[in-house]
């Protein structure tokens, strides 16, 4: 049996529009249609199993991504031996995960809302697939850039091959543009001679970065130009640090060069650098990503994230077969009031942990800063500081009111009261929850929430309240000390 850690009760799957997520490709089908697929299937050893492919036999994987392209998408598509071949399901989970994204309601639109989606692909590599995909599946435009002259040449010739498309993908060569990029402060401004009282103002309240960060060359700072504006990036990094590392999976022939592969530091090193240009670029993408493939790196990389002050971190894991890789997205755009509610989990119980406090801040500290929040949001309290808990009640008069501010929703839908919902909602009396805190560790405080009505309809109230909570006490105890 496997222990509780490993154990999960809801395992991630495949994205659910992916054409492949109900009907894997037929390789048997696909040996039948295309001759030159056939030589690579063979039958399953196991009777009435599905036929299958060496996936070490690097020709056999380009030849199944070039059939399942043209068969399932109508592109037309090739590399030279050696290129990382794309594994095309595992690809169409970020593009529909940046779907997801941008159709939110997490962050506002462009103001020209009738504009075509544009997307900017870093390392678009020989094979071109991010691109390839997003233009011929949604009809996005994409500009996708490349240091190396095979991939630059091959990508083209991708393109190319695919007359309907030409006019959305623009390949650009980054050597053109960074070998002149100078390093911009956040502003966008290359500052020249003694800044004007206001810019000094202004410069101040921005996110700091070391100018050590610059010392890598720059993934997007002038790569992109200064009057583009793109609704996302996307980045499929360098996973590794060296070749000997990116070649210890011995069940897998994807091929891949060095330039593709590796990067002084690995993805963690190659994620921070597109962060770092990040925040120079803040106002230039709706939308910024990259695919990480350890999930050990996408902690990391999240603090790094608030460090430099995005408004929004989303993250989300990609699965195809027995392999794993994460997404990580991020925005400087503030987050709508709305968007805060509707994308709380719908729970009755919550938990986050504060870690890194002062030694002047215990348990008992936290528990009456959390007594402090509920009161200033006019709930009625009881503290049991023997048990180091508060009951929290909360009357209908003020669930009203917070429903006004737009701070909660009753089922996953939002509402803004409790006069404009439907009448066959029945709603209780009053909101009872309680909030415990443990101190784990020195340093190191709990904070655990649970509904005393688990039934109750207003989980999201409850919910919402209890994620404002989680901001609060981390702002006022973590964060502005790791500032100070």
């Amino acid at each position: 049996m496997q222990s509780k850690k490993r154990r999960r009760i809801d395992p991630p799957t495949i994205h659910p529009r992916n054409r492949y997520s109900e009907k894997p490709p037929d390789f048997g089908l696909l040996a039948y249609l295309y001759p030159s697929f056939s030589p690579y299937v063979f039958p399953s050893s196991r009777p009435g199993g599905r036929p299958s492919i060496d996936w070490t036999n690097f020709n056999a994987t380009r030849e199944l991504t070039r059939v399942l392209l043209l068969h399932d998408h109508g592109v037309n598509w090739w590399i030279p031996d050696g290129q990382l071949c794309p594994t095309v399901p595992n690809r169409l989970n970020y593009i529909h995960w940046i779907e997801d994204l941008l159709s939110s309601d997490l962050i506002p639109a462009w103001d020209c809302s009738d504009r075509k989606v544009r997307g900017f692909d870093i390392g678009t590599g020989a094979n071109c697939i991010y691109p390839l995909l997003g233009a011929s599946l949604l009809g996005w435009s994409f500009v996708g850039s490349d240091v190396t002259d095979a991939a630059l040449e091959w990508a083209r010739k991708n393109v190319e091959s695919n007359p309907h498309l030409v006019e959305l993908i623009e390949i650009r060569n980054a050597n053109d543009f960074l070998c002149s990029a100078e390093v911009k402060p956040k502003s966008g401004k290359i500052f020249e001679g003694e800044l004007s009282t206001e810019e000094k103002e202004a410069d101040s309240l921005e996110p700091k970065l070391e100018m050590s960060s610059f010392s890598e060359p720059h993934v997007l700072v002038g790569v992109v130009k200064d009057d583009e504006k793109f609704d996302f990036c996307m980045c499929n990094p360098p996973f590794f640090e060296s070749m000997k590392e990116a070649g210890l999976n011995p069940k897998t022939s994807c091929g891949g060069t060095p330039k593709e592969m590796v990067y002084p530091g690995g993805e963690q090193a190659f994620v921070t650098q597109i962060i770092n240009d990040s925040v120079v670029l803040r106002n230039s993408f709706r939308w910024f990503s990259s695919m990480v493939g350890r999930k050990g790196n996408l902690k990391v990389l999240v603090s790094k994230l608030r460090d430099v002050g995005v408004s929004i971190v989303k993250t989300t894991e990609f699965v195809q077969g027995q392999t794993a890789r994460w997404g990580l997205a991020w925005s400087f755009i503030a987050v709508k009031k709305s968007s805060i509610a509707l994308n709380t989990p719908i729970k009755s119980h919550h938990s986050f942990t504060l870690e890194g406090l002062q030694r002047q801040f215990g348990a008992f500290q936290i528990l009456k800063a959390v007594e402090s929040f509920f009161l200033a949001n006019g709930a009625l309290c009881k503290c049991d500081f023997l048990s180091f808990l508060v009951n929290v009640t909360l009357s209908n008069d003020q669930i009203d009111d917070l429903l006004k501010d737009g701070l909660a929703n009753i089922g996953g839908r939002a509402i803004s009261s409790m006069s404009n919902t439907s009448t066959d909602l029945k709603f209780p009396k009053e909101l009872l929850f309680r909030v415990s805190v443990f101190e784990q560790s020195p340093g190191t405080v709990l904070v655990r929430g649970s509904l005393l009505h688990k039934d109750n309809p207003l989980l999201g109230v409850f919910s919402s309240l209890f994620s404002r909570l989680e901001e609060a006490l981390k702002n006022d105890f973590v964060n502005k000390l790791r500032g100070s």
